[in-house]
């Protein structure tokens, strides 16, 4: 049974952070907020997700940016992305896309939007080269966990950002981590499908919830598979304020 009660301990998350590469970053935590303020920048998530903004809080910037959802409809063809690097590639498109939607429209809307950066960013899990986004049922979800199930996959975190009226993306990458499954019982996918965390993640399961207790380990960043690597958008948008993007 899955247990309601996990918790991210401080341990836990303190090797979460060794992983994400914060302990070398003590210019970027003293700069980052301090440097949004003094540009008076306006900064925009193009995201709905609350892992994501979650995220933009804990870098410190509550308060400081705007979230305004991007319309774009994730329609790529994956088709084009069937090569070794084609799942990581996808990620990064979609989350260009999203913020380009977004960054477009501000654009039209606003005459001062050279003081604008947008950040869209996109999660997928990769099982053996195969695109696993949100599921669309709950056989669905439960298919892909069994397909998980004691096995290795990596998770593709997407960012892009733009800024002002640019047509092309300031800064573009993607952020992957190996993550490693338990082996997983029947009643443990059922118990954790039923608690209805699985259907909005991608890959059917989230690592900072109820999910964390299907993970036996991961190898990169902790906050790439929750769905935005902190430490490099956090150092991507330290360059671009200080104009060095």
């Amino acid at each position: 049974m899955i247990s309601r009660s996990f918790r991210v301990t401080a341990a836990l998350m303190a090797s979460f952070q060794a992983a994400c590469s914060l302990s070398s970053a003590p210019s970027v935590l003293r700069v980052l907020a301090r440097t949004v303020d003094s540009t008076k920048v306006r900064l925009v998530l193009a995201s709905q997700s609350p892992r994501r903004r979650e995220i933009f809080d804990l870098m410190g910037l509550e308060g400081r940016y705007e979230v305004i959802v991007s319309s774009f409809e994730e329609t790529l063809d994956k088709g084009l992305y069937r090569d070794e690097n084609g799942p990581a590639r996808y990620a990064m498109d979609n989350a260009v896309e999203k913020a380009r939607e977004v960054a477009t429209r501000l654009a039209s809307e606003s005459p001062d939007a050279r003081s604008t950066i947008v950040v869209g960013s996109d999660t997928i899990v990769d099982l053996d080269g195969n695109i696993l986004e949100k599921p669309k049922s709950e056989a669905e979800a439960k298919a892909m966990l069994r397909s998980m199930s004691g096995r290795g996959h990596w998770v593709h975190s997407g960012v892009g950002m733009f800024k002002g009226s640019s047509e092309k993306p300031i800064v573009a990458f993607t952020e992957s981590t190996r993550v490693r499954f338990a082996s997983l019982s029947d009643a443990e996918i059922d118990a954790y499908v039923a608690s209805g965390e699985p259907m909005d993640k991608a890959g059917s399961y989230g690592i900072q919830g109820l999910g964390g207790q299907l993970v036996e380990g991961i190898e990169g960043c902790y906050f790439s598979v929750m769905g935005l690597p902190m430490r490099r958008v956090s150092t991507s948008l330290c360059e671009i304020l200080e104009g060095g993007a």
